[in-house]
């Protein structure tokens, strides 16, 4: 925003009077602001607990999003003693019924079984709870659009993954995902191209670099032989020796270089093994970097 008088953007806001004033002539650009927050103070984190009048935030993990009550499995009352197995017995009825009410359809039924899969499939990768809800929230949309039909729950699940952690930039494969959600990769591929066609998803290109990190602490490496990875990947982008190419290869060659360069030799197949790719791969992206780079290492 800028001041209509001064043209300066320095403003200030004035919560007494509700006023935005501009901070270099003092001139009131807006008055009468809303204010957004609480009308009440909390001093500390069990006074904001007891205060506040909302609810939990969405969850896009959970079929429901988190908005309905459950019953929970403890069979115990308000103040901690043990209901009498009588009560246990129509409570147990009641949460039968319960799971029964709340997946009235095929969409609901389709969301419980995919968001289970993407849950065990996240925790096997590592992925934070924030990919995890991105993820949900794009497979919720997947299913809006009607991008389910007639395909695999899981091949739709690990595509959906692997765009977000394409978007995130974070260093996953498919040839991971898939030995995770046992799905072949080109299933998976197949239904990830999609997926960024129909939804028109603005997915960038996977970046070498992603994965140098992930690979030095594989194979036990230094910091040094770390810097140095980076060192010839960056010189490698700049020339343009990337394109075409596969990152992980490219990333595994980096690291070889560096390991030599560095005194910490680690073999082909040592690299090949932690990346994924065979010795071909690394032997063939190594000659190219040290031709272009003008390298001078002896292997």
């Amino acid at each position: 925003m800028e001041c209509p008088e001064c043209h300066s953007t320095k403003m200030r806001k004035d919560p007494g009077r509700g006023e935005l004033i501009c901070a270099n002539c003092g001139l009131v650009i807006e008055e009468s602001l809303m204010h957004e927050g609480p009308e009440w103070r909390a001093f500390d984190a069990e006074q904001r607990a007891s205060r506040a009048r909302t609810g939990a935030p969405l969850k896009y993990m959970s079929p429901n999003k988190g908005l309905v009550t459950e019953i929970d499995q403890y069979n115990r009352d308000i103040r901690g003693g043990k209901i009498l197995p009588s009560q246990q017995a129509q409570l147990y009825r009641m949460r039968k019924w319960h799971k029964r009410a709340s997946i009235s359809n095929s969409i609901e039924r389709n969301l419980a079984i995919a968001l289970t899969e993407m849950n065990r499939v996240a925790a096997h990768l590592g992925l934070e709870e924030s990919i995890r809800e991105s993820s949900a929230l794009l497979y919720r949309k997947c299913v809006e659009k009607g991008l389910i039909r007639g395909r695999q729950i899981e091949s739709v699940v690990s595509a959906v993954i692997y765009a977000i952690c394409r978007q995130y930039g974070i260093p996953r494969t498919l040839d991971e995902i898939a030995v995770i959600a046992e799905i072949p990769k080109k299933e998976i591929g197949r239904t990830y191209r999609l997926i960024t066609q129909e939804l028109e998803l603005k997915v960038p290109l996977t970046n070498p670099r992603f994965y140098i990190s992930r690979f030095v602490t594989a194979l036990r490496l230094s910091g040094e032989t770390q810097q140095k990875a980076n060192d010839i990947l960056n010189q490698a982008l700049k020339k343009g020796l990337i394109s075409g190419r596969g990152p992980m290869g490219v990333a595994a060659a980096a690291v070889y270089i560096a390991s030599v360069s560095t005194g910490e030799r680690r073999t082909q197949k040592e690299v090949a093994d932690v990346a994924g790719v065979t010795e071909v791969t690394i032997r063939n992206r190594y000659r190219e970097l040290k031709k272009a780079l003008g390298l001078d290492i002896a292997i």
